[in-house]
């Protein structure tokens, strides 16, 4: 349930059992894939996680490696709030990655996360979504506030892009800049350069919008486009010491696969 100025954030359980009486419907989500892999990116990177991919994307980047999952044809399979919440038990895992696509295009994504984050058996859950930066992030930094106040056990984590030139000019045009706002030492923004003047790009919005003193700022290479190499030139050259090169581990790791990893 989306928070709203009659409701904190957290579920009303008369509200919500009011609205589901009067409009009855099947809370599916449209999934994709979902696997267990180690993380290949963001603050967890490296460690093993529980992803679920959601099918469907408002922007078309230039450099997207999941295009498939964007595709209005793409095959989905409908899973409801408990069935995903219970796969994810059945993985054994603590950190849940929600991805795309576009995560925040699912009007239902505040009721699995906030049942993700009520989870404390075996152990509490890191959960996190990744996004590309043009959605309105406001609707779940309330939700993550209110489900903390309440002492759910939970953890919640935002990725968020901020799309360079290199993934198409009406793509980077498209950054709410309200979304950086939001973030804290829980979150990251992740920058994927493929260009020198990418490279500046990063450095002056990350700037701009104090993202130094606010979250982790990651950096990450176009495959195939930029040298890692060269990003780490420019990091040390322009004594970004708080920057983080990062590239992807499961492109190393599993270099000819581009599903279920």
């Amino acid at each position: 349930m989306v928070p709203d100025e009659e409701n904190d954030g957290l579920l009303d359980a008369e509200r919500h059992q009011a609205r589901h009486t009067i409009a009855p419907r099947a809370q599916l989500f449209p999934v994709a894939e979902k696997f267990v892999s180690v993380n290949g990116e963001g603050l967890a990177a490296g460690r093993p996680a529980a992803f679920i991919r959601f099918a469907g994307c408002n922007m078309w980047c230039t450099y997207c490696d999941t295009r498939w999952a964007n595709h209005p044809l793409v095959e989905v399979e409908g899973w409801s709030v408990p069935d995903l919440v219970a796969w994810v038990a059945e993985t054994g895992v603590s950190c849940v990655t929600l991805t795309g696509g576009e995560p925040l295009l699912q009007p239902y994504l505040p009721d699995l996360v906030q049942t993700l984050l009520a989870v404390d058996d075996p152990r509490p859950l890191r959960v996190e979504i990744e996004t590309n930066g043009s959605r309105d992030l406001a609707p779940m930094a309330h939700l993550r506030e209110a489900c903390a106040e309440a002492g759910l056990p939970g953890s919640l984590h935002f990725t968020v892009d901020w799309k360079t030139p290199t993934a198409g000019e009406a793509v980077s045009a498209a950054m709410l800049r309200e979304n950086y706002d939001l973030l804290d030492d829980r979150d990251a923004v992740k920058f994927v350069v493929g260009t020198e003047d990418d490279l500046a790009f990063m450095e002056r919005c990350a700037d701009e919008a104090g993202l130094w003193d606010r979250c982790s700022v990651l950096v990450s290479p176009v495959w195939d486009m930029i040298e890692p190499a060269r990003i780490a030139a420019y990091l040390i050259d322009h004594g970004l010491d708080r920057a983080r090169l990062q590239l992807q581990l499961h492109k190393i790791i599993w270099p000819n696969e581009t599903r279920g990893v």
